[in-house]
This record gives structure tokens, sequence and C-alpha cells, in this order.
């Protein structure tokens, strides 16, 4: 019999949605997607019409079971942004793998605005009713699980969400080490009552504009 490695683990211990969660999750998404579609609609104008490239910007993120799927947002930053990393790799203030810079100077015109409010983030609605995410759950980010930390993978044994206790909790927060703990500690007390407090926090900061950058 094979054997099973220490980086395995994650995936041995997947968490199955549970179904009352999967239900909130596409009356949820579906009522968001019908009563914002004018929104998403004038956003989707704009952009079109400040800037070259798509509409939407796909990028693949890690998910549950270190599944890699397409994340959907509108498109922030110039067309072709990721052929000059390299201009703000000394801007990152985001210890660990991720990069996150303030100001980043391939946004576009209304980029910056669009991240502020995390109307970017609308689309993702979809990825919520296709089953790559939840509403609530750890970030779905970029980097691949090879870039994680051992301990850190335990995020992995379930779906990841749109919002998550860290970001309603400590958005501004740049601590790469703390937001993992954040997400494992997360998984201890998950509920539908935390995540309708995660949830419910998430709404308040992105109207107030807290912790945005």
């Amino acid at each position: 019999m094979a054997k099973i490695t220490y980086l395995a683990w994650d995936t041995v211990f997947s968490r199955p949605l549970p179904l009352t969660k999967r239900l909130v999750d596409i009356a949820l998404a579906s009522g968001g997607l019908l009563v914002l579609s004018p929104v998403m609609l004038l956003v989707a104008v704009v952009i079109k019409l400040t800037s070259k490239g798509p509409v939407f910007f796909a990028q693949e993120r890690t998910g549950q079971d270190r599944r890699r799927f397409r994340m959907y947002k509108f498109r922030t930053m110039k067309d072709g942004a990721y052929k000059e990393l390299h201009l703000i790799k000394d801007l990152n203030l985001m210890t660990g793998p991720l990069i996150k810079v303030e100001n980043d100077p391939r946004l576009t015109c209304v980029g910056g605005f669009l991240r502020k409010t995390s109307l970017d983030e609308l689309p993702q609605l979809f990825n919520v009713l296709r089953g790559d995410m939840t509403l609530v759950g750890p970030r779905a980010l970029s980097p691949l699980p090879v870039q994680y930390e051992r301990w850190q993978t335990g995020r992995f044994v379930v779906r990841p969400g749109i919002a998550c206790a860290w970001q309603a909790y400590r958005r501004a927060d740049s601590d790469f080490v703390e937001w993992m703990r954040s997400d494992l500690s997360y998984l201890d007390r998950s509920s539908l009552l935390t995540d309708l407090r995660i949830l419910t926090r998430t709404i308040v900061n992105v109207l107030l504009g807290k912790g945005a950058r």
C-alpha cells in the first residue's frame, strides 16, 4: 500500500460543504446577482470605455483539495499588467508569497475605486453558483500549494470563500502568517452563525471603506 505523505493530509480530511450552507450560497448568490445586475452592467461599461482589454479578469486560484480553478473578477489593471510585475515587487506590503501594493501603478483610472469598494469582486458570485467557492471561507489565493508552509495547507480542507474572518476583522493587516492562523481558527469554529457575522462585518467594512487598499 502506498504511503500517504504529510502533504496529502489536507486532502484526506477534506470537509464536504454542508447542504444547508450550499443552499444559502445558491440563494444569496442568485439574489445578489439579480439585485446587483444593473451595477455590474454599469461597471462593465465603465471598464470597457476607460481602458483597453477585457471586462473580466480570470486568474487561477487554489481551492478545496488544492484544486486549481479560474476565479473571475472585474479587471482593475491595464491589460498585460502581469508583464510589469517586476516593477512593483519592491512596493509589496504583504509578507509571505502574496503581493499587495497600495496605489499600484498598474491600476486603470477606475481600478483603484473598484478595489476600494470591492465592486471588482462581484463576478465571484458566479464562482459560488458554480460550486468553486462559497460565500464565507478562507480566501481563494493565487500562490501555488507548494508555496505554503505545511501547517498552512490545512486551509485547503474546505471550499474557499469570497469573505473570510481575516478580511472581516483585520482587512488592512499585511502579516501573511497571521492570516493563515486566522483561516485555520475559522475551521475550528465555522457555523452558519459565524458565517453570518463574518459576511455582515465584511459588508459593513466595504460600505465604510475600512481597510481598503
